[in-house]
């Protein structure tokens, strides 16, 4: 994967896939620190105790459909690439935490990417999950809450196409005001 955002993407899809009715992104970016963290938390059904030590092997996954599994273990490489690493947290009916830790000036660090756009998708396509996008910068914090947003706005949904631009838009402006690093919302960095 060429960006942080769709490794992201690949790790929601799997806390989609584990009923999740609400997916935690964090995002924690620190220069002065040398730190990049990712971390996602999700109510799901967990992962099973008999492959939780093996979900960072490409052969090993639940899924029925294809038998390799890339997210996990790209997500594991590219932390380790930079000196960092990923770990995992899950239980059975209870959820699963996954925090993938970077060096932030590390030549091998890949850049977020479009997370304004990962967002988008996520929300467009799961109107009954509840997603909340925090990122933390040394200059600030933004936060985002579908959940919030809806109770705002006095809707049931944000699939709207031009609501969703709008959403992407302020989220985009938001991360530039705490100058988060490496993303990309409609061709800026």
């Amino acid at each position: 994967m060429k960006s942080l955002a769709l490794n992201i993407l690949d790790i929601v899809q799997n806390s989609i896939r584990a009923r999740a009715n609400e997916i935690t992104i964090r995002i924690t970016e620190s220069s002065e620190e040398d730190i990049y963290t990712i971390e996602i938390r999700d109510n799901g059904s967990g992962i099973p105790d008999g492959i939780i030590d093996n979900v960072t092997d490409p052969f090993v996954t639940t899924r029925t459909t294809r038998k390799i599994g890339m997210g996990l273990p790209l997500l594991r490489h590219h932390a380790e690439l930079t000196g960092g690493s990923l770990k995992i947290k899950s239980k059975e009916g209870m959820g699963t935490e996954i925090k993938a830790t970077f060096s932030f000036r590390h030549l091998d660090r890949q850049p977020l990417g479009d997370i304004t756009g990962v967002l988008k998708i996520i929300i467009a396509a799961n109107p009954g999950i509840d997603f909340i996008y925090n990122h933390l910068t040394d200059k600030g914090e933004y936060s985002f809450s579908t959940r919030e947003t809806k109770e705002y706005l006095e809707t049931d949904s944000l699939y709207e196409n031009s609501l969703l631009d709008d959403i992407a838009g302020m989220i985009g402006e938001n991360l530039k005001g705490i100058g988060a690093t490496g993303f990309d919302y409609r061709g800026n960095v």
